[in-house]
Order: C-alpha cells, then sequence, then structure tokens
C-alpha cells in the first residue's frame, strides 16, 4: 500500500510540474486557524527534524492547512529573518501573488490579479495605512527583521478589519510570551552588479538590525524589540519616449509609419535610507486577563539624481531622412535638428510612519471572552522631484550653440544614438539655462518683462530653468474595536463572535510646484564651480558622458528664483485635497466544527456590516483673466452602507486530503484620488502639442473628481483541493471566480475649451522666440471618474511542496516549491484589470541541510497594466511587458559546524536579477517600446549573529 500510495503521489507530482513549466516558490509560514497540524488520520512518516528555510516551510504549511480560510502564509525562516531583504520580496514569491518592481524594488503586490490599492493590509489584525499615494501600502519599507509572519486571505471572513476584492494581507509581528528568548545582531553588506554612472552616488550599501526578546517576572512579562537602519543603492538606465507618431511622416514610402516624437534618457542612481523601530510589550498576569501593547515608527528618505536629455526626434517629413523601416515602423533616421535639454533632474522623497496600539483581552468567564484594541497610525511624505535645465545656451540668444542632430535606431529595448554633431561633456561649453522656450505660464511674472530681457531678445517664454514638483501627504487613522466571543463546547457551533469596530481615516495632498528662473537670466552662465561633480556616463544609449552637477544644492540655494505654479497651473489646487472618512464595522460569526457523514466539517460562517461617511474637499480651478489661477473650494461625499456575507467551509476526507468551499461579498474602498472633487483646465505650451490639430493630442485637457463615488465590489466563489502528505509536503489545486458588480474607473469625453482660450496667453513659441503658435484645435479631452462598471475575474492556481527526502532518502535536504496561477478576466468595456496577470508562476529549488542552504528562485508573470506618476505630480496608467526575476542564495548555520565559539553565527550570500531583467512598458495601440530601465544584478552578504 505505502508503494502504491507514493506511485500515485509521483503521479501527482509530475503533473503538476508539467503545468507550472518552472519550480515556483509557494509559501512560507505564520500560524492561525482551528485544527492540528496534522490530521489524526494523516500518513505518518518517519520523522524528520529540520530547521532554517525548511522549517519556515513547515510552518507555513501548518498555517495553510489548518486556517479556515483559504491563505498563503509566510514565516521567518530564521530568527530576525524572513527569505527577503523587506516584507516584499517574500510576499511576492506566495502562490496567487505578484509582486510589483518599481524603481528597482519590488514594492507593490497583487493578489489574484488585483493590485494593492484593491488588497487590504492589516499590521497585527489592525487595518495599516500606506506612505503611498493611494490606499495601497509600499511593502519595502518594511523591513524582514520586524515581520514573524504574514497571512494573505484569499478568502474573508468577516472578523478582518481590512477587506480588498483581490484579498487581505496580514502582517504580524513578534509576540514575547510565545517566543523564544533571542538577542540577534543582523548585518548585510550590499553591492549593485552595475556601477554607478553618476559620480556623487554609490553602488554599495548595508543593512544592520538588532532584535530582542525576553520573558520576565515569572513569565508573565514579555519584551520585544527590533532596530534597523538600511542604505540601499540602485542604479538604472532609463530610456522613455514621449509617444509614437504617425504624422512624422507625411509622403514617401515611408508616410504613416510610426516615428519616435520624443526621447527622456538618462542615467539615474539612488539611494533608500531606512530607520525603524519596532517594540512589543505583553503583560499576562493571569490566565483571565493580558495586555499587548506595540508600536512602530519608521523613518525613511529615498534621493536620487537622473542626468540625461529629454528632447524631440524631428525627421524630415518627406522621409529623405529615414535610414530604414520595417512594415509599421520608422527602425532608424537621422534627425533634423534640436536643441537638446540636458537635464539634471534630483529626487528627494522623505516620510515618516507611526504606528501604535493596544489591544487587552479578559475572560469573564469560562466561555465569554472580551476583547478590546485601540489603535493610531500616521503618515507623512514629501515627494519633491525637480528639474535643472542646461544645454548650450538660453534659447532665444544669439549666443545659442547649433541644434544638435542625431541619428537614432530603434530596438524593442529602446532606442540608441550615434553621429552625434554636439557633445556635452565640456563645462566650458555647457550653459545653465533653459535652452527651449517653455516658460509660457509664466506670462503674468512682471519681473521677467524688463529692459535688460527685452534687450536681450527674450521674455517669459524663455525664462524656464527647471522646476520644482512636490506632493505632500498626510494621513491618519484612528479605530477602535470591541468584540465578544462566546465559547460553545456542545454541538456543532464551537463558538460565537460578535463585534463593534470604529474607525475615522483623513489623507490630505498637496500638490506644490515652482517653476525656477536662474540668478543669470536674461542671460546664460557656467555652471559654478562649487556644484560641478565630474562626469555621467550616457555611454550605454550612445550619448556619451555629460556635466554632472549638483542639482539639489543649487535649487535649495538662492541661484534659482521660484515662481509659485499654484499660481500659474490650474492642475496644481485642482489635485490639492484632503478626503475623510469614518466607518462603522460591526459583525457577528459561527465558527462550526462537526461532522457530515463521517467527514469532518469546519468553517465559519457570518456578516459583517460597513457603515461608511466619507467626505472630499477640494478646488475647482481654472486660468483667468488676470493670467493666474482661480480656486474655488468645493465640498462633496456620501453615505453608504454594504453588508458583507461570508462562509467558509471545509472538508477532511481523510489521509491528508481537504476540500475547501467559500463564498463572500468583497469591498474596497474608491481610490482616494477619485474621491477628489476638485477640477482643472490645463493648456500644455509646448510647440507639439499646440500645433496638433488631434483633440487627443492637443494642448487642452481638464479632469474633475467624484466624491460620490462607492466601493468597488465583487461576489466571490472558491473551491480548493489540498492533499498534505507530510508535515513539509502538500499539493494543493484551486479555482475561483470574482464577479465584479461594480468598478470605478476613468472615463474620458471631447470637450471643447472655446470658453477659457485667452488670446495671447494660450499659445507656443518657438525656442529662438521668433515664432508664435496658436492652438490649431480648441477641442480636447476631459477626465472623470464614474462607477457602475461590471466585470469577471476567475482563475485556477497550482501549488506543490515537494521534499525530495521523503521519497529518496539520499535526497534528503533537496526539495522543490511551486505555484502557479491562471487568470482571466476584464472590464465590460474592454479594459484590464489593474495589476492582473493571465500568468504568474513562482518557484525555489533548494537544499537545506547540515547547516548549508541552497536555493535558486524564479518569479515570472506575465503583462499587466500598472501606473506611475505622470505630469504635476499626478498617476497615470500604464502598460507593463511580462518579466522573469531570478534570484539565488547561499548561507551555512555554523550552529552545526561543532564549533562552540561560532555556534550562533549564520552566513549567506545572494544574487538578485541575475538574468539582468528589464523593466519594460509598451504603447497599448502600436506594441513599441515606449520605456526600458536596466537595473543591473544585486548582491548581499549577510551575517547574523544570535547570542542566545
Amino acid at each position: 500500500m505505502a508503494r502504491q500510495s507514493q506511485s500515485s503521489l509521483a503521479c501527482s507530482v509530475a503533473a503538476i510540474a508539467l503545468l507550472t513549466a518552472t519550480p515556483a516558490l509557494a509559501q512560507s509560514g505564520a500560524a492561525s486557524g482551528k485544527s492540528n497540524a496534522l490530521t489524526n488520520d494523516a500518513p505518518a512518516p518517519a520523522e524528520i527534524v529540520v530547521t532554517g528555510f525548511r522549517a519556515g516551510l513547515q510552518r507555513a504549511q501548518a498555517v495553510k492547512q489548518n486556517d479556515t480560510s483559504v491563505v498563503e502564509a509566510l514565516s521567518a525562516e530564521d530568527i530576525g529573518k524572513l527569505p527577503g531583504s523587506s516584507i516584499a520580496d517574500s510576499i511576492g514569491r506566495l502562490a496567487g501573488v505578484a509582486g510589483e518592481r518599481m524603481a528597482g524594488r519590488v514594492s507593490g503586490i497583487s493578489v489574484r490579479g488585483f493590485r494593492e490599492d484593491f488588497v487590504g493590509t492589516t499590521l497585527n489584525g489592525r487595518e495599516l495605512i500606506g506612505i503611498g499615494d493611494n490606499r495601497g501600502v509600499e511593502y519595502d519599507l518594511y523591513p524582514a527583521e520586524i515581520i514573524d509572519s504574514a497571512v494573505v486571505y484569499k478568502t474573508p471572513n468577516s472578523s478582518l478589519s481590512a477587506m480588498g476584492v483581490g484579498g487581505t494581507v496580514d502582517m504580524r509581528t513578534l509576540r514575547p510570551l510565545s517566543a523564544k528568548r533571542r538577542l540577534t545582531v543582523n548585518g548585510t553588506f550590499e553591492k549593485n552588479g552595475m556601477k554607478s554612472a553618476n559620480p556623487d552616488f554609490k553602488d554599495q550599501g548595508y543593512r544592520v538590525a538588532l532584535s530582542f526578546s525576553d520573558k520576565f517576572a515569572d513569565d508573565t512579562l514579555g519584551i520585544a524589540f527590533t532596530a534597523a537602519t538600511t542604505s540601499s543603492p540602485t542604479q538604472d538606465r532609463f530610456f522613455s519616449v514621449w509617444g509614437y507618431d504617425k504624422g512624422a511622416v507625411s509622403s514617401g514610402a515611408n508616410a504613416g509609419k510610426y516615428a519616435p516624437s520624443g526621447i527622456d534618457i538618462s542615467s539615474r542612481s539612488r539611494v533608500l535610507k531606512r530607520d525603524t523601530l519596532a517594540g512589543v510589550i505583553e503583560y499576562k498576569p493571569s490566565d483571565n486577563f493580558s495586555a499587548t501593547f506595540d508600536a512602530l515608527y519608521i523613518n525613511f528618505s529615498d534621493k536620487g539624481i537622473s542626468r540625461g536629455f529629454i528632447e524631440a526626434l524631428p525627421i524630415a517629413s518627406n522621409g529623405s531622412t529615414v535610414l530604414s523601416s520595417d512594415a509599421t515602423t520608422i527602425t532608424s533616421a537621422r534627425t533634423t535638428g534640436f536643441n537638446s535639454v540636458l537635464r539634471s533632474d534630483p529626487l528627494d522623497k522623505t516620510g515618516k510612519l507611526t504606528t501604535f496600539g493596544g489591544n487587552f483581552k479578559y475572560k469573564a468567564s469560562d466561555h465569554v471572552h472580551l476583547t478590546l484594541d485601540v489603535s493610531h497610525a500616521a503618515s507623512s511624505k514629501r515627494d519633491t522631484r525637480a528639474e535643472s535645465y542646461a544645454g548650450l545656451g538660453r534659447a532665444g540668444l544669439p549666443t545659442q550653440g547649433a541644434n544638435n542632430l542625431r541619428t537614432y535606431t530603434y530596438s524593442p529595448n529602446g532606442l540608441t544614438f550615434s553621429n552625434n554633431s554636439q557633445g556635452y561633456s565640456d563645462y566650458a561649453v555647457v550653459r545653465l539655462a533653459g535652452p527651449q522656450s517653455w516658460g509660457g505660464s509664466l506670462a503674468p511674472i512682471s519681473a521677467l518683462n524688463t529692459a535688460a530681457s527685452r534687450a536681450a531678445g527674450v521674455g517669459f517664454a524663455q525664462a524656464q530653468d527647471g522646476f520644482v514638483n512636490t506632493g505632500v501627504f498626510d494621513e491618519k487613522l484612528t479605530s477602535a474595536r470591541f468584540e465578544v466571543k462566546v465559547d460553545m463546547p456542545e454541538g456543532p457551533i464551537k463558538d460565537v463572535q460578535l463585534g463593534l469596530r470604529y474607525s475615522d481615516h483623513k489623507k490630505s495632498k498637496v500638490n506644490e510646484g515652482y517653476f525656477l528662473t536662474a540668478n543669470t537670466y536674461p542671460l546664460d552662465g557656467a555652471i559654478p564651480d562649487g556644484a560641478r561633480r565630474g562626469v555621467a556616463d550616457l555611454n550605454w544609449a550612445g550619448l556619451g558622458n555629460v556635466v554632472a552637477y549638483d542639482a539639489l544644492g543649487l535649487i535649495n540655494s538662492n541661484f534659482y528664483t521660484r515662481w509659485s505654479a499654484a499660481a500659474l497651473e490650474p492642475d496644481r489646487m485642482g489635485d490639492t485635497y484632503t478626503i475623510k472618512e469614518k466607518i462603522w464595522q460591526p459583525f457577528a460569526q459561527a465558527t462550526f466544527d462537526t461532522k457530515l457523514g463521517g467527514v469532518r466539517t469546519f468553517g465559519n460562517i457570518g456578516l459583517q456590516g460597513v457603515i461608511t461617511k466619507q467626505q472630499g474637499s477640494g478646488f475647482n480651478s481654472i486660468i483667468g483673466a488676470a493670467l493666474v489661477d482661480i480656486a474655488t473650494p468645493i465640498t462633496d461625499g456620501a453615505n453608504y452602507a454594504r453588508v458583507l456575507p461570508s462562509l467558509n467551509a471545509n472538508f477532511e476526507l481523510g489521509n491528508g486530503h481537504t476540500l475547501r468551499f467559500a463564498a463572500a461579498k468583497v469591498i474596497s474602498r474608491a481610490r482616494i484620488d477619485y474621491l477628489n472633487p476638485g477640477s482643472s483646465v490645463k493648456f500644455a505650451n509646448n510647440v507639439a502639442n499646440v500645433t496638433n490639430s488631434n483633440p487627443q493630442l492637443g494642448p487642452w485637457t481638464s479632469r474633475s473628481g467624484n466624491a460620490q463615488l462607492r466601493p468597488y465590489e465583487a461576489n466571490q466563489v472558491d473551491l480548493s483541493y489540498e492533499y498534505y502528505f507530510a508535515r513539509d509536503g502538500f499539493l494543493s489545486a484551486s479555482v475561483f471566480y470574482k464577479d465584479l458588480v461594480n468598478w470605478n474607473v476613468a472615463t474620458t469625453t471631447l470637450r471643447d475649451y472655446t470658453q477659457f482660450y485667452i488670446p495671447g496667453y494660450h499659445q507656443a513659441v518657438s525656442s529662438d522666440g521668433l515664432t508664435i503658435y496658436t492652438p490649431a484645435t480648441f477641442k480636447g479631452v476631459n477626465t472623470t471618474y464614474t462607477g457602475g462598471l461590471k466585470g469577471k475575474v476567475k482563475g485556477i492556481e497550482l501549488q506543490a511542496t515537494i521534499p525530495f527526502g521523503r521519497f529518496v532518502k539520499a535526497l534528503d535536504g533537496f526539495g522543490v516549491v511551486a505555484g502557479a496561477a491562471f487568470t482571466d478576466g476584464t472590464l465590460n468595456d474592454g479594459t484590464d484589470v489593474p495589476g492582473l496577470s493571465k500568468r504568474v508562476m513562482q518557484g525555489t529549488a533548494f537544499y537545506d541541510k547540515g547547516g548549508f542552504g541552497a536555493r535558486v528562485s524564479v518569479n515570472k508573470r506575465s503583462k499587466w497594466v500598472s501606473e506611475d506618476r505622470g505630469g504635476s505630480n499626478t498617476l497615470s496608467p500604464v502598460n507593463r511587458a511580462g518579466q522573469t526575476l531570478v534570484d539565488a542564495q547561499i548561507s551555512y548555520d555554523f550552529k552545526q559546524s561543532g564549533l562552540s565559539y561560532l555556534k550562533g553565527l549564520k552566513v549567506s550570500l545572494q544574487g538578485q536579477n541575475l538574468t539582468n531583467q528589464r523593466d519594460t512598458y509598451t504603447d497599448s495601440v502600436s506594441g513599441l517600446t515606449t520605456r526600458n530601465e536596466t537595473f543591473g544584478r544585486n548582491f548581499l552578504l549577510n551575517f547574523i549573529y544570535s547570542f542566545y
């Protein structure tokens, strides 16, 4: 019988291996749920004692098997260390979950095809706010050292404080009274595989953490504390095009073919610095009462520099400068000339997150348990993205150098250049001033229209030498929850929970902006000696070296005069808002555990109410006759209530087989930026837009929010089969279906802007200041936000954890963890669900025995729709190409060495992005590459020492 069982198991493993195509990483564990780690009638193989990574997998499997919901779990593989540098790295490896890399780091996640804005996130069961622009949590801000475990709920229960259409992620910190004593130091040296192209930024970093946990007063008092500091660099070869123009060539054989209209190419370097403090005090003087206090503080900065070119790529309209093409695209051409803008763009993002809370449990009687939980969280972020312009001289001055001619060649990796007619590495040649007439919004500034400027032949249009974009975000959440749990030892109902949660949430954004004019205006000048840093390397794009200077230092000094964009651009005040929400959440849930036809049946059934009062305040913003912004305050909002039923039913079929069924109604509250009731009308005063007669590409745009939006809603059902053949081995297959009954979307319509037109203001000026262009069209695109859209998402998930030693003793220590998700779904208007990849596969092949550890991980996902920060600090949708990330790690735990003085030491070496996978973005119409980022490989050498 044992041989027959192993034979059928081998067939199952082979089937899943064929379906997943690649070994993939599934989960690592925490603990919650109702039943034993292994059922009494499961097969009982010979006991194998495991540690390290395998122990983490075993704990994870226990959580998955025991929980009443369909979950994936993650557990620290060792003292104070998860299998990744941040919680984002680790969660992104779970089955049915996909990590999203932004600026070289895994920051966001999608659960079952829904990105983090549609995923509820909790810390120790409490709703967690983020430091991002919206509701989504930036998971990379949470160092692995402060998290003890995490559980991803794919099916909810009614007691969860934060639900999402995609699911709920609950991150959990250590509880000292239930943990072993520990004092651990963790140190990591980090090295980018791609050398920094900017002389003032390094390609090396570090991470240091101290973790302590102990018990006092006869084990009635527990204290845990973690302090961590990080300095982590990234390098980025950044390529982007403005778009592809089918009208660039209007005659000849190449007429109507796609040609790049302009570029943004730069070498970028940045460093994330993060200081974290986390603490827990747990007090349990008796079996009837316990109190837990926990707090978390994160202080971070993300600073960097981007140095490169932004410029148009004009080619001859008759096609005479085209060098090569294919059926649809001009693949190589010689430009007809543009006065290149050498941009040095500093990034200066800082933020803080503080959260603290208290949890009090009281056993009123043998069967009645009372719980009170109170918490407060606050975050702030100041995100500055500045621009400093340099080139061959100020636009309009007779001393400005000649236009730059280049030859470009297109490939799926972007554009490369050759035969450049101008160079930008000589400080004696490059001038610190705007080479283009981009200052049309500065028309009201009389100080720019002086006798000296008129004598020089320049004016306000030539006065923009840079810009500062700053988004200021503040968020607060105060919540309280009271719960009564009544045990029912007799009968199928084991306990009933009744509770009420109240939360008061506020999030605000101030969209700041400043035009910059150098103090050399109306002339130009050399880069000051004290700001010079050498040269930056753009040879990878065929653009040579360029001067490198301290742009942020100049911006923060008196070198530039600042002009408030809030008074000159309507989309600043139109994107400044405050959103308030007050929410009551009553809930009732019954847990059952009984036998139906001899089959153990356990789970829960419940209801949660969500009673919401939301209010948004902002500004309706337009440019008035005085050429300055007129911002009129506006307030709007809505009240709504939803009832969310949920059912989780699990059937233990014996011998480790479990069948799960779940059904629920789930919601995600409307996006914060959508709830802004304000509006704005904007005019783009550059020549390319002003002269374009296509309303979709012309200069006029507007947007208006909707503070009356209701939540995203879905009805979902799940069916899951799981086979646990060992404490550290299982197979599972799941199917799910989500009926999206309300989805909020951005909708666009064409609008006539004639009523907003101001002659002499709504225009563009050529770079030499000699030609004025009036709008080729008075129609443009208006964007607003509406609900009511419907859609469907369905999927299949396959998982396996296979410890080879369970079948062949000689392979003890070897194993594979694999997962694959195949998800399909669209909205009824034909658009994609944000974050949905149709194929997501993760896998790890590992060896872990005798202190030695080695593993190789593969994360693969197909294309998906994401978003990125666009102009004026707003978020815009982008199409991301599929990618495959490969990581590897080797380690040794000296506990197994027999050397007593090294028994607390563990050393590991990790390589990330070993195949140098790029981040690629594509155009939804042409399919051509619109953006490509190359980050290179990354290496981390880690030392962990445990004193006890």
